[in-house]
């Protein structure tokens, strides 16, 4: 089902995410398609995300791709953070702690400082943090 059809049928609450793309790479998870969020924003009118810790896989690869889909023109990043990753039950290979996702978010205000709106360090609308596991 496309996004086309979701909006045309009344769910004006859409948006797209890029989270990388299979190829036969295997240093990574998969491909992070920078193109492809340069390219949406400019055939779409909808919101682009990018989700640079599934994409990747690695955690130290992370404020990386997240500067890089900022500078494509992102409209917001989806980013795992754990208060303790290598304890995570799922995902802490990629998943943040708090002080690495404060200093990618301080990287990332160059890039933000040619934009007319800026992120915001906070979940989104409706989102609440996970509380910490183990």
């Amino acid at each position: 089902m496309s996004a086309e059809y979701v909006v045309a049928h009344g769910n004006p609450h859409v948006l797209l995410c890029e989270r990388g793309i299979r190829t036969f790479e295997t240093a990574t998870r998969n491909t992070f398609d920078v193109a492809a969020i340069a390219l949406l924003k400019q055939i779409s009118h909808l919101p682009v995300i990018a989700d640079p810790s599934h994409a990747s896989g690695h955690r130290e690869l992370v404020p990386a791709l997240a500067r890089i889909a900022v500078a494509a023109g992102a409209d917001g990043l989806l980013v795992e953070v754990h208060p303790n990753p290598d304890k995570a039950w799922s995902d802490g290979e990629q998943s943040m702690d708090f002080a690495g996702f404060d200093d990618m978010m301080d990287g990332i205000e160059p890039y933000l400082s040619l934009r007319s709106h800026s992120f915001s360090r906070r979940p989104a609308s409706g989102v609440r943090p996970m509380e910490a596991v183990g």
